[in-house]
């Protein structure tokens, strides 16, 4: 099976596999697929194996990382997913192969990416990447890593921003912030935001839809983060039923 590199020529014919169904009256795609078409421009990649399946890596040169992280001159990996029965076949190694060499002809340094102490939803497998030689070089709380892989001697890594670094905002009600990097959010954000109206619980949703929005946002997961009474939550798209068991836990 062979690696296909969608793009702004083929963006519209090929299916984006973090979401390869779509019910009908849903734009759970078109959004996803809007996003990326603006980010092509600011130089990223999304590469997957030719098949119906989560399997990809996505990213893009760090100083236009859709995430608070400074890192010029490395490459930043957005997403990187493979599941089901594609796993333990080597195609994890094979995109991650892809990722390096494709890095090393544009000049990077090396490779950074957002990892935690333990697996966070939508984030990547922190034992996998420690695994292929990536080191931690910034922390995040409550837990999160800054994780990168240095193809030379560097004379600087990357970091978190100060303004994602403590886990915590001022807002102590429930706070949203989320953008098109995934395809989900769309969907997800309008329930929960009517199902907070209707339990008459205070709320912001943050949509982050530039550049300088995501690079000044208070939690490194810019595709979605729930905070709580000034504390991150999760990173997890939470459906109606997960709401209500975040908020039951550290809300009320």
């Amino acid at each position: 099976m062979s690696i296909i590199t969608v793009d702004k020529n083929n963006i519209d014919t090929e299916h984006i596999c973090c979401s390869i169904t779509e019910k009908k009256g849903e734009n759970c795609v078109g959004s996803k697929k809007a996003w990326m078409k603006k980010r092509f421009e600011d130089g990223l990649v999304f590469k997957k194996l030719d098949v119906r399946g989560k399997v990809f890596i996505e990213y893009i040169p760090c100083e236009n990382a859709f995430a608070p992280i400074d890192g010029d001159g490395y490459m930043y990996i957005n997403c990187f997913w493979v599941s089901g029965k594609y796993k333990n076949q080597g195609y994890a190694n094979l995109l991650l192969e892809e990722c390096i060499k494709d890095a090393k002809s544009k000049g990077k340094k090396g490779l950074a990416v957002l990892g935690s102490k333990k697996k966070m939803h939508f984030l990547s497998d922190p034992k996998f990447m420690k695994y292929k030689g990536f080191q931690v070089c910034d922390t995040a709380s409550p837990s999160f890593e800054l994780l990168y892989l240095p193809f030379e001697k560097v004379d600087y890594t990357p970091r978190f921003r100060d303004c994602a670094r403590t886990g915590m905002i001022d807002n102590k009600d429930v706070v949203i912030y989320y953008s098109n990097g995934c395809p989900h959010t769309d969907k997800y954000v309008p329930i929960v935001k009517s199902h907070l109206e209707q339990l008459n619980i205070p709320y912001e949703i943050i949509k982050l839809e530039t550049l300088e929005q995501a690079r000044y946002c208070e939690a490194p997961c810019t595709n979605y983060a729930v905070f709580m009474k000034g504390k991150f939550i999760t990173s997890e798209v939470l459906t109606v039923k997960k709401m209500d068991k975040f908020l039951e836990k550290y809300y009320y």
